[in-house]
């Protein structure tokens, strides 16, 4: 009992006849995989399968598991009205999930439901399960903004949940590759498209899963792909899993990626072990930034250490370097998990006695205080990364030709409301996105043009 299988399959509407109407021809060699994959679950013969879905509602910080007793749907919004399933929950597996994720003080549960339809990243794997078998149940989640880790964690507990429970439970990771593979494809091109799609496929198709938690946030964004933390989650819940693995297909016809692969379950394995494999790189590579701090990001760092485990707010220390003790100057602090933004939180004006004493109140902000997150937990800690910007003085420009975003920041007023974008930010790429973006976090219509623009400089610290 327990984990005994799983398999890695897309999502493309367009391969249900229904909805092709015969233009799914172009992806023939996928819907032979998607066969052959479905087959391949039929005979484990599940009690239950677990599907993770990217079009499940996701939260920057919570990942929402599917509520209710069952859950009906269709594909009407592509045209196939006619074509629709409904499914029972394996609640008594789903429950014992939620303990463990609530035991584990892990940000997963029942929360948050928007519809309780089922979607298109959960019908159409279904849609060709279901063909060959349906003697099953369905535990049904979606992914979050959370780390790659996190999602690893969740399907180690998935697992664990499988063999406590005495279910036999296939993995049904939906997802699609990189939307990014054509030009005349629906979303475009990106040099980062076919990187990430040969990837994805070498690290699946080997099971090297470890390397899933090490995919650069720049890569996953160009290429926009929607299926890489579906697939983290069924890699944890591989873990010390000997697996008999099957690369079936991947297709890049539509200017979308396809990729289908299969996995069975062999017994266990510890030399598996990914997440803690990934763990001992992570500390070696954190420790070795820690020892390249230099004074204003230590600061942040132990002061938000402090705080985080024992809510105390540490005294400015005597040993810093006296310009830090003397000068004044707005500053933010920027806190980083696995590459994506755990919190930032600053000044543009001085507001305290002396710059550490801005860091110190900023670096609480930034890891308590930003709206966009919840408080940073004391098991993140030791993967925090940290930099501290300080801001010279900023001054008003006349024109965005002013601007130069590796340079730059740049403030953006009308009346009361003011926005701020540091420079030299990933992703930002051009000064009309920066000039955008810092709109947006004002309240500032994007089109409107009649606004106040400064330009300032920073000085950047971090590992």
């Amino acid at each position: 009992m327990g984990i005994i299988g799983g398999i890695m399959v897309p999502h493309p509407p367009l391969i249900v006849p229904e909805v092709g109407r015969g233009e799914e021809k172009v992806i023939e060699e996928t819907t032979r995989a998607y066969e052959k994959a479905a087959d391949f679950v039929a005979a484990l013969k599940p009690d239950t399968i677990v599907i993770s879905s990217p079009h499940v509602v996701m939260y920057g910080d919570y990942l929402h598991i599917c509520p209710g007793e069952s859950a009906g749907g269709s594909l009407r919004q592509f045209n196939a009205p006619k074509t629709g399933m409904l499914v029972e929950y394996d609640r008594t597996l789903r429950d014992y999930l939620i303990k463990l994720c609530n035991d584990n003080s892990f940000p997963a549960g029942l929360m948050g439901e928007r519809s309780p339809e089922l979607d298109h990243g959960t019908m159409v794997p279904l849609y060709f399960i279901l063909k060959k078998y349906r003697n099953f149940k369905v535990v049904r989640m979606g992914i979050s903004g959370i780390s790659l880790s996190d999602h690893y964690r969740l399907g180690m507990m998935i697992k664990q949940a499988a063999k406590e429970t005495g279910r036999r439970v296939v993995y049904v990771a939906s997802g699609d590759l990189s939307h990014k593979l054509q030009y005349s494809g629906p979303y475009g091109f990106d040099p980062m498209g076919p990187v990430y799609d040969e990837k994805i496929m070498d690290v699946m198709g080997s099971g090297e899963f470890d390397a899933l938690m090490d995919f650069d946030t720049e890569l996953l964004e160009k290429s926009a792909e929607c299926g890489h933390r579906s697939f983290v989650i069924m890699a944890g819940a591989f873990d010390r899993t000997k697996l008999k693995i099957e690369k079936l297909s991947h297709q890049d016809v539509t200017g979308v990626g396809y990729g289908v692969c299969t996995y069975e379950a062999c017994g266990e394995d510890d030399d598996r072990n990914f997440l803690d494999k990934w763990y001992e790189r992570r500390m070696k590579k954190m420790e070795n930034e820690r020892n390249a701090e230099d004074a204003y990001v230590r600061l942040a760092r132990n002061t938000i250490e402090n705080y985080i485990k024992d809510r105390k707010i540490i005294s400015v220390p005597d040993s810093l370097p006296p310009e830090m003790l003397t000068e004044k100057a707005g500053a933010f602090v920027s806190l980083h998990i696995d590459g994506d933004l755990r919190g930032c939180i600053g000044t543009i004006s001085p507001v305290a006695d002396c710059v550490a004493e801005e860091i110190i109140s900023n670096a609480i902000s930034a890891s308590t205080r930003d709206p966009r997150f919840s408080p940073v937990r004391p098991e993140e800690l030791p993967f925090l990364e940290y930099s501290v910007d300080v801001l010279k003085e900023p001054e008003k420009i006349s024109s965005p030709d002013e601007l130069d975003v590796k340079k730059y920041g740049v403030i953006v007023t009308k009346g009361m409301r003011r926005g701020l974008l540091l420079p030299n930010l990933d992703g930002v790429d051009t000064i009309s996105e920066q000039i955008s973006i810092a709109k947006q976090k004002a309240g500032i219509s994007v089109s409107d043009d009649d606004v106040e623009l400064e330009r300032f400089e920073v000085t950047r610290h971090r590992p």
